[in-house]
């Protein structure tokens, strides 16, 4: 994730527009000794600048917590570093994640092990992006492993909004949630055992995945 200054002038106003974000990968690491963090009352938590900043200066940037690559772009782009490549070389045991070489095959792998044998078990089905990337959330918060996307909010912060969720939204999710928990059977065989904070219902809820992209589930494993 990526944060510039706008053109709109300096941070800290309310419903200012200082920051633009986009995710992206690699890159420089800045301290966010600039940026800091504040509650909106009404509107939830945000961002903004503790001093005055120059149109286009980059205030932070640091790696997405969990990402995948859509089901559209398999096979056009590295699994690692996204970068397009009409030469990638797929994972031997899964036959799914692709990469530019064994460079990225390698830093990529603490990210794809554990997904790797769930992909491989659920052969010839294929998980939705959304349940895919939940399943990445859920071994990462297993890792506790520390990411610098989280210097500013941790997945913990994130809000789910249940409350404002109609119940067909609500019963899109508990779908979603079983659907995951089908997939992650490789790895996870007993969901109950799951430390508390790792709830796959609230873990689409926080991930806000678009309701009209999850009423097109394609993939119902049988087990």
């Amino acid at each position: 994730m990526a944060a510039v200054a706008s053109r709109h002038g300096r941070g800290g106003g309310r419903g200012g527009r200082t920051l633009l974000s986009a995710c992206g990968r690699g890159g420089e690491r800045m301290e966010p000794v600039v940026l800091e963090r504040f509650l909106s009352p009404g509107k939830g938590s945000g961002l903004r600048a503790r001093r005055r900043v120059r149109p286009g200066e980059l205030l932070y940037r640091a790696e997405p917590f969990a990402y995948v690559v859509t089901k559209e772009q398999l096979g056009s782009v590295c699994e690692h570093c996204l970068r397009r490549n009409e030469h990638l070389h797929r994972c031997s045991q899964c036959k799914v994640a692709k990469y530019c070489g064994k460079s990225c095959q390698k830093e990529a792998w603490l990210d794809h092990k554990q997904e790797c044998r769930c992909l491989k078990s659920s052969e010839p089905n294929f998980p939705p992006d959304s349940v895919r990337l939940a399943g990445r959330i859920v071994f990462k918060l297993l890792r506790q492993s520390v990411c610098h996307s989280e210097r500013l909010y941790s997945f913990s912060d994130l809000q789910s909004n249940i409350e404002q969720l109609s119940e067909e939204m609500k019963d899109g999710l508990r779908h979603l949630a079983h659907t995951l928990q089908l997939y992650l059977k490789a790895e996870i065989q007993d969901a109950s055992h799951l430390p508390p904070a790792i709830d796959f219902f609230q873990i689409f809820t926080k991930a806000k995945v678009s309701f009209s992209f999850q009423r097109k589930l394609d993939w119902m494993p049988t087990y």
